[in-house]
């Protein structure tokens, strides 16, 4: 009789052990299969984390795309500003000339966009023509020695054309880009001159 209850001990005690070494796999495999399913949270995170990435990039597309029109629109002024010349009529000729950068140039262009400005100029020395702006202009002089076909600003409200050579303190303003009959259109004596933007 003891035996037969050891026996069934025993059998009791291996289908136990087997039993609870079957729940802990059963176990571990649920634990296994929760650790790889996403949270909802983490599901959140990753759509929100989506979501602001495909926002910068759209930002940064449009900052990129606000940049290019700047440059665009700045080029496109640089441009114009570079193909402006300036226009002068005098002894019935028509000459153009190419502007200098600077603030008198700026001054005297905003005065030229209003209206043309008519000049009589005087003859100086037998080698330039000079006239009164009736305005000063913002002066930024410099020792040089002009040429032909300069245009320069002297003492902030005199115009002054060369077709000879002089060496003096001057603001430069433009100079003559073809100078074929420069010389007989201003003449010996006084010429009016008609000074205008050509764009």
């Amino acid at each position: 009789m003891s035996k037969k209850i050891l026996v069934i001990s025993t059998s009791l005690r291996k289908n136990s052990n087997s039993f609870v070494l079957a729940v802990l796999m059963m176990l571990s495999l649920v634990a296994c299969s929760r650790e790889n399913v996403p949270s909802e949270n983490e599901t959140i995170t990753t759509e929100t984390e989506n979501t602001q990435t495909e926002a910068e990039k759209n930002e940064s597309e449009d900052d990129q795309n606000t940049q290019a029109d700047t440059n665009t629109d700045s080029t496109e002024a640089v441009g114009q500003e570079a193909e402006m010349k300036l226009q002068i009529e005098a002894g019935g000729s028509t000459f153009t000339a190419t502007l200098e950068d600077n603030e008198a140039v700026t001054a005297f262009v905003e005065m030229l966009e209003d209206e043309s400005i008519v000049i009589e100029m005087d003859d100086y020395s037998g080698f330039e023509k000079v006239g009164s702006l009736g305005t000063s202009l913002p002066a930024s002089n410099s020792q040089m020695t002009t040429q032909a076909g300069d245009i320069v600003l002297y003492n902030s409200s005199q115009i002054v054309m060369f077709y000879g050579s002089n060496s003096w303190s001057y603001t430069k303003l433009a100079e003559v880009d073809d100078l074929t009959g420069w010389e007989d259109a201003l003449g010996s004596g006084s010429v009016t001159v008609t000074f205008s933007i050509e764009q």
